[in-house]
């Protein structure tokens, strides 16, 4: 069989669920890889046999996402050109892991595809959403990766077609472990804001994951870290507590290691503020932003807040299997 498998790299969950899909999917054939983004801070471990820059996301210092520089990178031409190149047609599944190009190209070309992944969850209306709608979100949850079957992931089954997170393997098999620190990853903001609002903590240990640092640097109680899947592992399981956005995989992760979270969807992401709704109906603190009091808010969070009572199943190896299924049947 030959599989064609499209992942949106604006992240770094995206390529941390391929890479614990990829070796059960390659169990049924030949997967051929299409990586799409310029702006994660993780390496595929794979080879990547088609490459795009594609449609990516880019943050403001103070936790919102540029426009700007999204706008100024697209290139309508570019982006019709790789859609006609695509040779979506000539496999036997095509997956689609929330990228752009890929859904254009199999809607020209005819050829069906699964979109999966957590924004293919959003497909239900039962999936949790802020209290405000967003009219332009929710076009774009629906039609961004448009296809003609849909498996989404969730921090709970909200539908029939919505799994638990696909937890990558070092994480699953850790024996978390509460040490006196707080991993800190917040990329919509700087290490200056992040220093303005942590550096008056001082009775605590942060460790900040950081996309402007290249080597690891210590500054009193914070300790600034380059972005690595082993560094941020390490962290994550160690760690007494997180603070992050409201993205999908590492809330995942630490929901399954039983830690502290504090959320901050970033702003203008409308995926985040349902992301933050369905953590906050789990009983996980949020915050629209950084607020000035932020001190004072994260002593009182820190003092009181208990792990959430959840669980999830290990199942990448079902996915993949369902997912050979729907290709038996034509999807």
């Amino acid at each position: 069989m030959k599989i064609f498998y499209a992942i949106q790299a604006t992240g770094n969950g995206h390529i941390s669920r391929a890479m614990e899909l990829l070796p059960y999917l390659q169990q049924y054939g030949t997967v051929d890889i299409f990586l799409s983004g310029a702006n994660s801070s993780l390496h595929l471990d794979a080879p990547i046999k088609y490459r795009s820059k594609g449609l990516s996301l880019f943050y403001t210092c103070k936790g919102s996402l540029d426009y700007f520089s999204m706008i100024k990178r697209i290139s309508p031409f570019h982006i019709k050109k790789e859609v006609a190149a695509l040779p979506v047609e000539k496999y036997d599944l095509v997956i689609n892991d929330f990228e752009c190009i890929t859904s254009l190209a199999c809607r020209q070309k005819k050829a069906p595809s699964i979109h999966f992944g957590h924004q293919a969850s959003f497909m239900s209306a039962k999936t949790p959403r802020p209290a405000q709608q967003s009219r332009i979100g929710e076009w774009l949850l629906k039609n961004y990766a448009g296809a003609t079957q849909y498996m989404g992931l969730h921090f709970r089954q909200y539908d029939d077609f919505i799994h638990t997170p696909v937890i990558k393997s070092e994480i699953w098999n850790a024996r978390p472990v509460h040490d006196n620190h707080i991993t800190v990853y917040l990329p919509a903001y700087c290490d200056c804001e992040i220093r303005k609002f942590f550096g008056k903590l001082t009775s605590y240990r942060f460790q900040v994951f950081s996309r402007e640092v290249k080597v690891e640097t210590k500054q009193d109680h914070l300790t600034f870290i380059p972005v690595s899947k082993e560094k941020f592992n390490e962290s994550l399981i160690h760690c007494a507590a997180i603070v992050c956005g409201a993205g999908f995989e590492t809330p995942s992760e630490a929901l399954h290691l039983k830690k502290k979270i504090m959320v901050m969807p970033i702003k203008g992401q409308y995926e985040q503020q349902c992301n933050a709704a369905a953590l906050r109906q789990l009983g996980v603190k949020t915050l629209a932003h950084l607020p000035e009091n932020f001190n004072t808010i994260f002593e009182q969070w820190y003092a009181d807040a208990q792990p959430v009572d959840i669980s999830f199943q290990h199942d990448a190896g079902q996915i993949a299997a369902m997912m050979m299924q729907k290709a038996a049947v034509g999807l």
